[in-house]
């Protein structure tokens, strides 16, 4: 047990351990769809399913968080370690296949991040990786952890809603009353665009049918094709923005 050899466990499985201990012992089974929508119609929730609401003591969670964090800053993942950003965790090393021929084996590495503040848990699993390159975890997937970790992190908004104003500014309102208004037209002959959000121009002109390119940014000043000649399909149109 000590090697874990015996152990039978998916990575998932292995993983929703990592995730409990991040959660302070509290264990939630795994869900790949928070919720289906269909529009802003909600169709199903799929709730969070508690197996375990501790599975040990918070004493032992504080203790296993200080060792995982230690592995990166201190031990086997120690090469993983940056002050600018905390992770903890547990590197994997084993052979697989060893009763057919020596040289097979799994690298692994499995744990959370922030340190100071999980958010997110992960695990990586190799399979044979390439021997001569290395085949630690640490060296094998350690990288791709933090490779993961520091993208999810840099990119991730740090809010999940943002309060609209109440009431729509007059120049946002003005521009999208007049591309309502020239959208809903249904003739194909080329509108008026001068003056129009290139978004809403190009968009309009390529609901029509038409190809577009602009020059320039800001709004449309001149536009390659004259106010009411007709719109082919694949028409190259040109709009000039200023």
């Amino acid at each position: 047990m000590a090697y874990g050899y015996s152990v039978s466990l998916t990575a998932l499985q292995t993983l929703t351990f990592y995730n409990a201990i991040a959660n302070n012992g509290l264990m939630v089974r795994p869900r790949l769809i928070r919720e289906i929508r269909s529009k802003d119609k909600l169709i199903q929730r799929f709730d969070r399913d508690i197996i375990n609401p501790s599975v040990c003591s918070q004493e032992t969670v504080n203790k296993v968080k200080v060792m995982m964090e230690n592995v990166v800053r201190r031990g086997t993942a120690q090469n993983l370690y940056s002050e600018n950003f905390s992770m903890a965790g547990k590197t994997g090393t084993c052979q697989k296949e060893y009763w057919k021929s020596s040289g097979n084996y799994i690298s692994s590495f499995a744990g959370y991040f922030p340190a100071d503040n999980p958010k997110y848990s992960c695990i990586v699993v190799i399979h044979k990786p390439n021997v001569a390159k290395g085949y630690y975890g640490n060296i094998v997937a350690g990288p791709v952890f933090k490779t993961i970790a520091q993208k999810i992190y840099a990119t991730s908004p740090l809010i999940d809603k943002v309060n609209m104003p109440k009431t729509v500014p007059t120049r946002i309102q003005s521009s999208l009353d007049n591309y309502y208004t020239k959208v809903q037209s249904e003739n194909k002959s080329m509108p008026d665009l001068r003056g129009m959000e290139a978004m809403d121009a190009v968009a309009l002109l390529e609901n029509m049918g038409a190809r577009v390119a602009t020059k320039g940014r800001g709004r449309v000043s001149l536009q390659s094709l004259a106010p009411g000649t007709t719109i082919r399909k694949n028409s190259n149109i040109t709009l000039t923005l200023l």
